[in-house]
């Protein structure tokens, strides 16, 4: 090999390592003037939450540098100086870069060198707080009550301009930058523009057409499988998830568990949001707020946890943890013919569930020293003297407390006219292993065949919800 070609190879050689070794973790030198000789934190962003990255020391001409040998997580990260937050910037692609500013207006004296993204970063901060001072006295007149509609009118339109500069700025960020941090920021955020329905061959229009776009296209701006997704402020992702699952479809088992799994299906190409989707989702319908959609939750364990889907993040115990729950529901869902329960009573008889031969039975588990149990019980006396014979309806109470003194003095204080039993004289196990009841209080209620057909509804509910299922259910 000549002379010359050795060092053709060794120049060759040489770029390609410090190529490597500037892709291989991160450097971001700042230097902020009016700070000296403190210590500042690297801050990210993490859904509802954030937490730190990293740590410097700043010196006495206000310089310091952020460096780790293995690269940050893309996303939005923030400057905190004694638990304040100083400002915002993007880490994306380009992880070595410096970034060059003062304490009288972080924002506006920003100097960025070496990273174009924070350059569209701060460019468009500065475009967006110009824009909203321009806004900020047509804002205080549409805010005014004393104004009519039509004073207000020239507002309103100044104000539409404004905003669509702003988002037309975005737009062209996004359009020349697409694969930055700050474009992924700006889309994530950005409405998808829904067509008018079509007309069929009849002239008639199709009323189903926008909701079915809708739902197909409602992630177009947002990609479910980008982890800078979930390092983004205002835990963008969850709220996208949540808008898509809870306003776009019916909340029933069956049609809320096939739309987790589109979206589950998009986020699963990076192990981060996939796990993120899975879990969240897995949490949402652990405790739903719409009754029955517990069911959900264990869908979700045995197609990801039993599976085995998720036992490349999850161990052992937690996977114990998730599967003990799912089958506590399991055994109790909507639908289901409710476990008989026999336990002695404040008597020692033992007392059957099914012997219950009302229209509806409420099976009320409770805590004697549970304050909430004791606030609770009151309201339920009342409404099974209003309603027991209207609807044939009767109480079957579990104390969850092994003690039958302070069982019996639950029920001559609170004067109960129900069946009352303790779980620790069991003929059938223990009523955990039975029914979903971690909690107290916690209520079922059956129909007159022991079907569960309502579960942990409120007491000043129940009147509501028996008028309603009787008014779409046939009963004798």
């Amino acid at each position: 090999m000549t002379h010359i070609m050795r060092i053709v190879c060794i120049i060759f050689f040489a770029v390609i390592s410090a190529s490597c070794l500037a892709q291989h973790g991160y450097k971001i030198q700042c230097n902020i003037e009016g700070l000296k000789d403190t210590t500042i934190y690297l801050w990210s962003y993490y859904q509802d939450g954030s937490y730190i990255c990293d740590t410097a020391t700043v010196n006495a001409k206000g310089n310091f540098t952020f460096d780790g040998k293995k690269p940050l997580e893309s996303g939005v990260y923030f400057l905190v100086l004694d638990k304040t937050a100083l400002f915002e910037f993007v880490v994306g692609s380009n992880q070595n870069f410096n970034l060059t500013t003062t304490t009288s207006d972080y924002y506006k004296n920003m100097q960025v060198k070496n990273d174009l993204d924070n350059k569209l970063f701060f460019e468009h901060v500065i475009f967006s707080a110009a824009r909203h001072k321009e806004a900020a006295p047509f804002i205080k007149i549409i805010q005014d009550s004393i104004l009519t509609d039509e004073q207000k009118k020239t507002a309103r339109e100044t104000l539409a301009i404004l905003k669509d500069k702003v988002n037309t700025h975005q737009r062209d960020i996004i359009s020349r930058h697409p694969t930055t941090v700050t474009a992924k920021f700006f889309n994530a955020d950005r409405p998808v523009e829904i067509p008018d329905p079509p007309k069929k061959a009849d002239g008639s229009i199709d009323s189903t057409f926008q909701l079915k776009w809708y739902r197909e296209h409602f992630f177009d701006h947002f990609d479910l499988g980008d982890p800078v997704s979930l390092r983004l402020p205002r835990s963008i992702y969850k709220t996208k998830v949540n808008e898509y699952l809870e306003k776009l479809f019916v909340p029933q088992r069956d049609t809320v568990f096939n739309a987790i799994k589109k979206i589950v299906a998009k986020a699963k190409r990076n192990p981060e949001t996939y796990k993120y989707i899975v879990w969240y989702c897995t949490t949402k319908y652990q405790v739903p707020e719409i009754m029955g959609l517990d069911e959900v939750f264990v869908d979700l364990y045995d197609l990801y946890f039993a599976t085995g889907e998720m036992d490349f993040w999850l161990n052992e115990k937690g996977k114990q943890n998730v599967g003990d729950y799912a089958n506590r529901v399991r055994l109790s869902m909507l639908g289901k013919t409710a476990p008989d329960l026999i336990m002695k009573d404040a008597s020692d008889k033992l007392r059957s569930l099914y012997s219950m031969k009302t229209k509806y039975t409420l099976v009320f588990f409770f805590d004697p020293d549970c304050g909430h149990c004791r606030a609770e019980t009151p309201k339920l006396i009342d409404f099974h003297a209003k309603v027991k014979n209207r609807f044939d309806l009767d109480v079957f109470a579990v104390s969850s407390d092994s003690s039958m003194t302070k069982m019996r003095k639950f029920i001559a204080e609170m004067k109960t006219p129900w069946i009352t039993v303790n779980f620790y004289y069991s003929a059938v196990g223990h009523f955990q292993h039975l029914y979903d009841a971690i909690s107290m209080p916690t209520l079922y209620l059956l129909d007159k065949n022991k079907k569960i057909i309502g579960k942990k509804i409120p007491v000043e509910k129940l009147e509501e919800f028996i008028v309603n299922y009787e008014r779409f259910h046939k009963t004798d």
